[in-house]
């Protein structure tokens, strides 16, 4: 379990560079530009909204609902997104979800689907909401299909580190319209 934990956050600092790309002017440039009275922390607050691509990992407590009853469940993973136009984007992650009581049950989950940030909602540009649904496949010893949708925010309290909340639900008609509830926690990065 260590060993899988440790590789999902090298996945995860490994995601973070292929997909940070920065489409900041460089210093000298950017303050030369800069209306009079504009702060150069408020023009870097603006330059990483531009950026193009996000890392993130994360844990989430949850639980599991269906016709059968439900019970908690732990997920932890890694993923990217990368923004095409405006705030639209896609993204794929990749992690375990397991039982709260017993790890040794858990599968992994892989998730791709498409995304929108609302990257006006603040002034300062700390504060980015979003959504996102898409496709979700469930796999151990074989594979298994799915759906998700959910949303969020991403909190970033410096250029390039910020904190990533969400709630996702991935869902499995294959067994009785099973749902698979999280509150995600995380770190996201550019």
């Amino acid at each position: 379990m260590r060993k899988t934990i440790s590789t999902l956050f090298l996945l995860a600092a490994m995601t973070g560079a292929i997909f940070a790309q920065d489409n900041s002017t460089p210093a000298s440039s950017a303050q030369s530009s800069q209306p009079s009275g504009q702060s150069s922390g408020q023009s870097s607050a603006k330059s990483g909204s531009q950026r193009r691509g996000y890392g993130y990992v994360f844990a989430a407590p949850g639980v599991v609902a269906s016709e059968y009853g439900s019970s908690a469940t732990w997920q932890f993973g890694v993923g990217g997104e990368g923004l095409l136009k405006g705030g639209f984007g896609v993204g794929g992650e990749i992690g375990g979800l397991a039982p709260a009581q017993s790890f040794s049950e858990g599968f992994g989950v892989f998730s791709a689907g498409a995304n929108y940030h609302f990257l006006k909602a603040s002034k300062s540009g700390k504060v980015v909401p979003f959504v996102n649904g898409g496709y979700t496949m469930f796999f151990r010893n074989g594979v298994t299909n799915g759906g998700h949708f959910g949303g969020g925010v991403n909190y970033w309290f410096k250029e390039r580190v910020g904190l990533r909340f969400e709630v996702r639900d991935q869902v499995v008609s294959a067994f009785g319209n099973t749902h698979f509830v999280g509150f995600r926690f995380g770190l996201t990065f550019r």
